[in-house]
């Protein structure tokens, strides 16, 4: 053995180096190892979402945002510019830019720590051993108490539409694409392919999502669906419900596309395909036969509410456990164990995890919906308000959707609360700290909120609850 830790982390994405920093700060001699290779050949730590996913791609929409509003929307402020144009190569080169700077901080935060990074696979063996690969095929093996399984995810590849990294892309290649394609095919209309998909169609790409799913995000409320779907109609995002892909065949500079919906097999011919259809938990090569640790049959790790996976020592976080694969969640995750493993109370909620798309308009949510608390036939009353009704919504030129607000019946308690429209992804974080407190409607519709902002939306909506909203009728 070369070292003892207290704690040894597997993966260094948002779940696993949140756990790395926060056990170093409680006085737990810790490493992290991790094999993520950035552009430079280097390690680069912050895993999938700051390297490939959440980070990069929010670069990617705040540019092409830019670019969109100088050539459609900036008219009505009274702003003009000629022939402007988009340099795809600075364009990728400003996110590339950004992303070096955020895994390096990882890396200054690891040093002021006193963390030990470690650059390789790493693989967890019997008594919390953990086996160390670097790239040249070199092992080594250092132990340590306890052990924290950290390995995240990948994207989900179809048989029929493998990944190729040039025609046929998974998120990653999505974001380095050297030109803006003419024609732009999206399998799956989860965040992965809203997103990227408006990043390119703003840069004037024709672009058609294929979703086998019959509804347009199941997974949201259904009236924030419903007006998110009608905004994208407008931008020009065709998005196809109910919609198999059953063949991807790349053809010289193209990629012919054979799906079937209700009405028939339609072909469909794109220059990029971007497969978006979800995510796995990444466990391959990660456990030893013998270390006990069991996986479900979506093949992530079991664990218990504590994220313990039942071998002493073990314990395993983010996209790799149950629960919702959001970066915020990992995070939140790793904060806890940290906690537990130095005898702390240790604290996560996946009943009031934020959800955010951040597409235009943004969309949010927490807690539950509609459809959910009548399955569950738990009583319950709605109030809703539209950003139309906001004067600093309309002084933006951002008036789209609405703040919707769900109250128990009768205790009033916050069960969920759903946005779609400017800012959301900020303005949800006032609806899961009240439900995190155990708040109610009437305690969002008593606080002063600033005048003008957005956040009135979020305090007219808890006032429409009990139907007192004093900018729309009742």
């Amino acid at each position: 053995m070369s070292d003892k830790f207290d704690v040894i982390v597997i993966g260094a994405g948002p779940a696993g180096y949140v756990a790395a920093i926060r056990a170093a700060q409680l006085g737990l001699k810790t490493a992290c190892v991790d094999a993520f290779t950035g552009k430079d050949g280097k390690q680069a730590l912050g895993g999938t979402c700051l390297n490939v996913g959440c980070i990069p791609s929010k670069a990617l929409l705040d540019s092409s945002k830019q670019f969109h509003n100088l050539t459609h929307n900036f008219a009505v402020h009274g702003i003009s510019a000629d022939n402007p144009k988009i340099d795809v190569a600075t364009f990728i080169g400003r996110k590339d830019k950004i992303v070096k700077q955020f895994t390096g901080g990882i890396g200054q935060l690891f040093k002021a720590n006193k963390v030990t990074p470690y650059y390789g696979t790493g693989k967890l063996l019997k008594g919390n051993n953990v086996e160390i690969t670097a790239a040249d095929g070199s092992k080594q093996t250092i132990s340590a108490t306890n052990v924290i399984l950290a390995s995240g995810s990948v994207p989900i590849e179809l048989p029929f539409a493998k990944f190729d990294g040039k025609m046929i892309v998974d998120n990653a290649g999505a974001l380095d694409f050297t030109e803006v394609p003419k024609r732009l095919g999206v399998i799956g209309a989860g965040v992965i392919g809203l997103e990227l998909g408006s990043v390119w169609k703003r840069l004037g790409s024709d672009v058609t999502i294929l979703e086998a799913l019959p509804d347009f995000l199941s997974v949201a409320d259904a009236d924030v669906a419903k007006i998110a779907a009608k905004e994208f109609a407008k931008q020009g995002l065709a998005i196809k419900l109910g919609a198999k892909l059953t063949k991807a065949e790349v053809k010289k500079n193209e990629v012919a596309l054979t799906y079937e919906d209700k009405d028939g097999v339609h072909e469909l011919v794109v220059d990029k395909l971007l497969v978006a259809v979800g995510r796995r938990a990444y466990t391959t090569g990660l456990l030893a036969d013998d270390t006990g640790v069991k996986l479900d049959e979506r093949g992530r790790i079991v664990v218990d509410a504590h994220n313990h996976t039942g071998v002493d020592g073990v314990w395993a976080i983010g996209d790799a456990v149950r629960g919702p694969m959001l970066a915020h969640k990992g995070s939140e995750e790793g904060v806890a164990v940290a906690e537990w493993i130095a005898g702390k109370a240790g604290h996560i909620n996946l009943d009031t995890v934020p959800w955010v798309i951040y597409t235009e308009p943004e969309i949010a949510w927490a807690g539950k919906t509609e459809k959910e608390l009548k399955e569950a036939g738990i009583p319950y009353k709605v109030g809703t308000f539209p950003f139309a009704a906001i004067g600093r919504a309309v002084a933006m030129n951002e008036a789209i959707g609405q703040v919707k607000i769900i109250a128990h019946a009768e205790t009033d308690r916050l069960l969920g609360a759903h946005m779609v429209g400017p800012g959301v992804s900020e303005l949800i974080a006032e609806a899961v700290v009240t439900m995190e407190f155990k708040g109610s409607a009437e305690d969002l519709a008593r606080i002063v909120h600033a005048h003008p902002t957005l956040s009135e939306a979020v305090h007219e909506a808890a006032l429409s609850v009990d139907k007192r909203a004093i900018h729309k009728g009742n």
